[in-house]
């Protein structure tokens, strides 16, 4: 089969497209065909080596496609599937654990399918888990008009939040209003403080931050006090220690680096976050933003392309 194989870390250059074994399922494993692969920020911290995995590797770990082999017979052949937590999905066969499986609505898009499941998850832990958003509560969300960014704000908008979202460019200001963003801001050195003055002269309830180094300061200034900031991710950089008392000193505010595993692990919480995404998406209460697909072969380019911020919302390798 023909995958994305990994077998040195660094840039994307290392993301080289091979002819390899096709993988065989376990007993606890569903094998797949597939169709659509999504792409997310966590798979070029596997790419560049932050993230460990053995190599060589296939990198990727969501997207849509259909059963090929359930060893245990309960899953038919041919049933439109999507997934997460499968690490290897940058191929034309992968092996998904049969937990994190759900099986795709008739009518959904495949590139939606196949890039819903880890970012509208994310979301979902984000303002119903990390911090419950309430109505008449105010978030702020950095890389609004990223894929995360555009769910977590319409989710957050539908809960009656305030919701101030920053992001890098123009264009990307209207995709973060039309998402449903109260108001969206272009970053500056002066954040902490617009927002703030735009909140009535306090800081947001919660801060969900998924740039890190560049904006975690100002994430730290635009809470109010025993407000949280949620560190979810680090597209600019690991953030360098600090001393806690700095957390004392903007108002014994709460920092959490919250994971997927830890806000899917309860019993069925896997479960009710998918289908809570997917039913947003069946009903168009959410609103997945395909921003750009690549074909398989030109993985290192859509890794470039994140990576420079020039996607908005989900983007996916078109493997079939």
């Amino acid at each position: 089969m023909k995958a994305i194989q990994i077998t040195e870390t660094g840039g994307p250059e290392v993301l080289q497209l091979r002819d390899i074994e096709a993988p065989t399922p376990t007993e606890d494993q569903v094998l797949v065909a597939v169709d659509v692969a999504g792409i997310n920020y966590i798979d070029t911290y596997y790419r560049e080596g932050v993230y460990h995995a053995a190599i060589p590797f296939v990198p990727g770990q969501e997207g849509t496609g259909r059963v090929l082999h359930d060893p245990q017979g309960i899953i038919a052949e041919g049933t439109l599937v999507a997934w997460m937590d499968a690490f290897g999905s940058y191929a034309e066969r992968v092996c998904v654990p049969r937990e994190r499986l759900v099986a795709v609505p008739e009518g959904v898009d495949p590139h939606v399918a196949g890039s819903m499941l880890l970012q509208g998850i994310t979301a979902h832990y984000l303002t119903h888990g990390v911090h419950d958003l309430q109505e008449g509560e105010s978030c702020l969300i950095t890389a609004g008009a990223g894929g995360v960014g555009l769910i977590a704000t319409q989710m957050a908008a539908a809960k009656g939040a305030r919701v101030y979202s920053v992001v890098s460019t123009e264009e990307k200001v209207e995709l973060a209003l039309a998402a449903g963003a109260t108001e969206v801001f272009l970053y500056s050195a002066e954040l902490a403080e617009t927002v703030r003055r735009r909140n009535g002269g306090v800081g947001v309830d919660v801060v969900y931050d998924g740039v890190g180094k560049d904006t975690f300061q100002e994430s730290l200034e635009a809470v109010r006090p025993r407000g949280t900031v949620c560190l979810f991710g680090a597209a600019s950089g690991a953030v360098e220690p600090f001393d806690p008392q700095l957390l004392n000193t903007h108002g014994s505010i709460f920092l959490t680096r919250p994971s997927m595993g830890a806000y899917t692990s309860g019993e069925g919480e896997f479960r009710m976050r998918a289908q809570a995404v997917t039913q947003g998406v069946v009903d168009g209460t959410l609103n997945f933003r395909i921003g750009g697909v690549y074909p398989l072969a030109d993985a290192a380019q859509a890794h470039r392309d994140i990576q420079a911020r020039r996607t908005t919302g989900s983007i996916v390798l078109q493997v079939s």
